[in-house]
């Protein structure tokens, strides 16, 4: 099982990015793909989550109206468009993925990806 995560960077206070996120091997046929972040010197924590279909997200509140969470047309890809960016959502930003369910609970999800570097300055 691989997931692959990549588009990070750095970017001013307000500015965008977007971060991929690639799937294989998976023992599923479908799949719940979620994004979580980790702070320096803080827990990891629930960014958002899709379904299988594209159809149903689900996002944390600190993040709800300016990030945006899609599949590609290939299933296996999972999409985080975040605009607005602010100093504090600078975090190592992992991907991850479980059967079912859009829940936030990290024990939750099965596979996890190395993380992508986001930081934002001000």
């Amino acid at each position: 099982v691989q997931l692959v995560e990549s588009g990070g960077g750095l970017v001013q206070a307000g500015g965008s990015l977007r971060l991929s996120c690639a799937a294989s091997g998976l023992p599923f046929s479908s799949y719940v793909m979620g994004w979580f972040r980790q702070a320096p010197g803080k827990e990891r924590m629930f960014v958002g989550a899709i379904s299988w279909s594209g159809g149903i997200t689900n996002y944390a509140a600190s993040v709800k109206g300016r990030f945006t969470i899609s599949r590609g047309n290939a299933k296996n890809m999972v999409y985080l468009q975040m605009n607005s960016l602010k100093p504090e959502d600078t975090a190592v930003y992992y991907c991850a993925v479980r059967f079912s369910g859009l829940g936030a609970s990290e024990a939750d999800y099965d596979y996890w990806g190395q993380g992508t570097q986001v930081t934002v300055s001000s």
